[in-house]
């Protein structure tokens, strides 16, 4: 049976007694509250921060982590962490190029307009920094994850104790290592006698970036929902207005310009700007609902193809059950070592998105196939920000060394699953370890 997030087929015993049943009572209090706080619809939180119209590109929200203090007797003792790496350039010069290039040669016929030439110069500029840096860590990639280790380890110092061991394994991207060793640099820098073993190797991609071939042919650009994703991508992209405020003659954009493509480059280059050190903007060029709806269809396609849209019979969520196997596993070993321990790993979007859906984590397990709601299911900003992370905190109970419970972090803010609990923000182990083996033998 496939699990939907309301749906328990696990239980310790064959009745529910009273104490259960308050427990799941309690829990789904606590899961209403945590829907209601995100009142507002996507349209709304775009309008009121148009930097999340990024998506993916949506620098890490920087904010104060919500530590609910662990019940009485307990101590964190085991960090069990999957992140996406820092904040990066635009994947190619060419991302910055073509358009630039574009716009030179409408100022050698004279097409431009005063915005098209400042637009034309703010790129040049821009490109003093970015070039030659295409898909690579920028410094506030860097910075980002230091900080996350830096509040980690602040958060919970009982975990880092002298000669814990922490097993850092990357994807064999550079930004992933770089991102990876940022954030062991930092945590070493707290304490020196901390035991790193960084690793990166095809041996670590089979659950750290795992991607079927079945998977790949439905998001293939021959797969059957790519003509929806299309027709729903052209009533989005609206550029006549924009072709209009950068280039004066009609002639020359008949001639010269695509003007999808051309509001597509500077889409990315605006919403880019935010993980770039140059302090540069270009979300003055759109309006704010021609981001939202650029926004939209970028954010349509990556639900298709990472998360759990109806069409694809979870096949993007069984991508990572390597990833929760590895989870599970290393849990378990850092359970029976008795010591403290640290778990790192480092990937991509592509890999974050369909963790937190297969971890059912609040907001990021929704399924629905109509196109105009998938924004207000899902939300790329929400789910997979740059520098973007799951963290599982293990607390043992003192004086009871089986009795674990355990908080899961979305972007270092406390978050929930559907599973029951009477301790919330917290859950009994061997329930959330018995509710993920459901999911792998699913």
């Amino acid at each position: 049976m496939r699990h939907d997030g309301s749906q328990h087929d696990y239980s310790r015993g064959a009745n529910i007694n009273l104490n259960c049943m308050k427990r799941f009572i309690l829990s789904l209090a606590a899961f209403s509250l945590c829907l209601s706080i995100n009142a507002q619809t996507a349209k709304e939180e775009v309008f009121d921060n148009v930097a999340k119209s990024g998506g993916v590109y949506y620098a890490y929200p920087v904010t104060e982590s919500a530590n609910t203090p662990a019940p009485k007797g307990y101590e964190p003792f085991y960090i069990s962490h999957y992140g996406r790496h820092g904040s990066r350039y635009l994947i190619a010069d060419e991302d910055y190029t073509t358009v630039l290039d574009l716009l030179h040669v409408a100022q050698s016929h004279n097409a431009l307009t005063p915005l098209g030439i400042d637009v034309m110069q703010r790129i040049d500029s821009l490109l003093l920094e970015v070039e030659g840096h295409g898909g690579a860590l920028s410094p506030l990639g860097v910075r980002q994850q230091r900080a996350i280790a830096e509040r980690m380890y602040k958060a919970y110092p009982q975990v880092f104790k002298d000669y814990t061991p922490i097993s850092a394994r990357s994807t064999v991207v550079p930004r992933c290592i770089l991102s990876m060793d940022a954030l062991c640099e930092r945590l070493k820098e707290f304490n020196p006698t901390l035991v790193t073993t960084r690793e990166s190797s095809g041996k670590y991609m089979r659950y750290l970036n795992y991607h079927s071939d079945e998977s790949n042919r439905f998001t293939s650009q021959d797969s059957h929902w790519r003509e929806q994703y299309r027709k729903f991508d052209l009533a989005h992209t609206n550029p006549d207005r924009l072709m209009t405020s950068l280039f004066n003659s009609q002639e020359f954009v008949e001639k010269f310009v695509n003007p999808y493509k051309t509001m597509w480059s500077l889409y990315w280059i605006a919403v880019g700007m935010q993980n770039v050190e140059t302090q540069i903007s270009f979300f003055d060029i759109f309006t704010k609902q021609e981001l939202f709806d650029l926004w939209q269809s970028v954010n349509y396609r990556t639900y298709v193809c990472d998360s759990n849209y109806p069409a694809s019979n979870g096949l993007l969520l069984d991508n990572v059950k390597p990833l929760l196997r590895n989870i599970l596993d290393s849990a378990q070993e850092a359970i029976d070592s008795g010591k403290t321990a640290v778990t790192l790993r480092f990937g991509h979007d592509g890999n974050l998105i369909p963790l937190t859906g297969i971890l059912r984590l609040k907001g990021c397990y929704n399924s629905v196939d109509e196109p105009d709601a998938i924004c207000d299911a899902f939300q790329t900003y929400n789910v997979a920000p740059m520098a973007g992370n799951v963290q599982i905190i293990f607390f043992r109970h003192k004086k009871n060394a089986d009795d674990i419970i355990v908080k899961f972090m979305l972007h270092e803010q406390e978050t929930s699953i559907p599973v029951e609990t009477d301790i919330y923000p917290f859950y009994h182990w061997e329930d959330v370890k018995a509710f993920y083996q459901n999911i792998l033998n699913d």
